[in-house]
């Protein structure tokens, strides 16, 4: 159990680190709001599963389990809600000019 939860909570800050890398290399906003919103919200989701495996059934697990149920629903619903005010606000998405690719 103790190496299941290892491996959940490590699979996990590997992807937190992949977002946060994702953040500071990405070119503009909408790309770094994909890498926060898939990445952050699977890390999440995977070192909470972790910590689940690791407490066992009883009242802190549950608690987890009501944690990991509001972060799965609330962080893809955030994520669309930032990334669509940012394009009705006027924000246009990146897209590779002929200057660069030159």
């Amino acid at each position: 159990m103790t190496f299941l939860a290892a491996a959940l909570m490590l699979a996990g800050f590997f992807l937190l680190l992949v977002g946060t890398i994702g953040v500071l290399r990405l070119p503009d906003f909408f790309t770094r709001l994909h890498a926060v919103g898939k990445c952050d919200t699977l890390g999440l989701l995977l070192f909470i599963a972790g910590l689940m495996v690791y407490e066992g059934l009883g009242l802190v697990a549950s608690k987890l389990l009501l944690i990991w149920i509001f972060l799965a629903i609330a962080n893809p619903t955030a994520t669309h809600i930032f990334s669509r005010a940012a394009y009705r606000a006027g924000l246009k998405p990146w897209t590779r000019s002929k200057e660069e690719s030159s």
